[in-house]
């Protein structure tokens, strides 16, 4: 079924668990994502540890429903999170990635799995019934031509679902919490915290997060401004990552003690939604064309 969502004279060669597209340009950030990710076990435990929870599971299941019997491409999917996650049997489930050990792994989670460039992919427009990009704008260069692709690819009251991206106004720290934020680092390497257990592991997973920083991340208004004039209605609910489908609801849920700190060491109330971690972006196309551009 991939042949029917491919645009004419797409060709896409196979590396056993996946299918490759040339990939048009290369970036620093592009490499640090193919090296980072695609490194098996740090694939493997990220699989095993992130975007596995309750919670978001709740979160996800309330914004894109079950996803049987329908079209999804996953832009940025990793090795197979969200799908490892949710569940369901969709008729086809498409991963996009530039890191081949991911791809892998995805593959092994029933994702048909596609090496290309998530800005840039080699599928037809109006395609996919769902559009997931979940943690990923980030870790691309151009976030804005990413979602604009993704749009691309969705049908006419198809859903663009995008999540666990930072908020810029949360990771903004000022003063006292940006000199804690920029020792963090040694803190970790010290301590052997999380998935920086070795220097070469923090070294390229700090090296993918290019939008992940003090005074960078997304907004309500970039979400807004870049699908509306495309033709999506968008909702975009602030959360913390201790919640589930309550988040559509407008309650961002419980913030991390660390998170909170930052957030009042920069002057700001810690249980804002302008302080919550991240933002979700729900955006359903409309059925007619309106303004679309």
């Amino acid at each position: 079924m991939l042949e029917e969502i491919l645009l004419p004279g797409a060709v896409l060669e196979s590396r056993g668990a996946y299918l490759e597209a040339p990939l048009p340009q290369t970036s620093d950030g592009l490499m640090a994502n193919a090296t980072y990710f695609g490194n098996p076990q740090w694939a493997q435990e990220y699989l095993d540890y992130c975007h596995r929870d309750v919670h978001f599971r709740s979160r996800w299941l309330a914004a894109t429903g079950d996803w049987t019997d329908k079209v999804v491409i996953d832009l940025g999917c990793g090795p197979g999170n969200v799908f490892a996650t949710l569940g369901g049997k969709p008729k086809l489930l498409v991963g996009v990635d530039v890191a081949s050990g991911s791809l892998e792994l995805a593959s092994a989670q029933g994702y048909t799995a596609v090496r290309a460039d998530a800005a840039q992919t080699p599928f037809r427009s109006d395609v996919a019934d769902i559009v997931v990009i979940n943690a990923s704008l980030h870790h691309c260069d151009d976030m804005q031509a990413v979602l604009r692709e993704g749009a691309r690819l969705v049908k006419r009251s198809g859903l663009l679902v995008t999540d666990h991206d930072p908020q810029l106004s949360a990771w903004n720290y000022q003063g006292l919490a940006r000199v804690m934020w920029d020792t963090r680092l040694w803190i970790y390497r010290i301590t052997r915290h999380s998935f920086h257990r070795s220097r070469k592991q923090q070294f390229w997973g700090l090296r993918t997060e290019i939008h992940h920083r003090p005074g960078d991340g997304v907004t309500e208004e970039f979400f807004k401004d870049t699908l509306e004039p495309l033709g999506f209605d968008v909702e975009v609910y602030a959360h913390n990552h201790q919640i589930g489908a309550d988040a559509l609801k407008g309650n961002v849920g419980p913030a991390q003690w660390k998170y909170r700190l930052g957030n009042i060491l920069s002057g700001r109330d810690p249980s804002a939604a302008t302080s919550a971690l991240s933002l979700m972006c729900i955006a359903r196309r409309r059925e007619v064309a309106g303004s679309d551009g």
